[in-house]
């Protein structure tokens, strides 16, 4: 029996998330756990559902996601990323959609490396007068 599958794969910060949608009832797998147990907050959640949201297909695909780097923010924001790109395999018409609502944009913004002679990327050690 061959199911459809359609694939995308999303980026941020560190993350990287490979997206997998399956004609379902849309639940949200990342990483063999369900999207309630994996990401303990409702505003990420809620993030990783806006491609759905934006192109009127809530509840029509399950999702499986393996994601591995960063943290919630990042892996949410990856998944997301992740989604929209499939979203495009499903209809390529969602493609001005999800455009507008700035979904297929990777954010580029990392973190800054850490610099020799400071504690952070910019924070140096307090000055001491004696």
């Amino acid at each position: 029996m061959a199911k459809v599958q359609y694939f995308g794969t999303g980026r941020r910060k560190n993350s990287v998330a490979r997206v997998r949608l399956v004609p379902g009832t849309g639940k949200i797998v990342m990483n063999g756990k369900p999207a309630e147990e994996y990401v303990p907050f409702a505003n990420l959640r809620a993030v990783m559902v806006q491609p759905f949201d934006v192109t009127e297909t809530v509840g029509a695909y399950d999702v499986i996601v393996n994601v591995n780097g960063g943290g919630y923010s990042g892996q949410a924001g990856a998944t997301r990323h992740g989604i929209a790109r499939a979203l495009l395999e499903v209809d390529p018409d969602f493609r001005a959609v999800l455009k507008r609502a700035g979904l297929l944009t990777r954010d580029p913004r990392m973190k800054e490396r850490k610099k020799p002679g400071l504690k952070k990327a910019r924070k140096a050690s307090q000055f001491s007068k004696r």
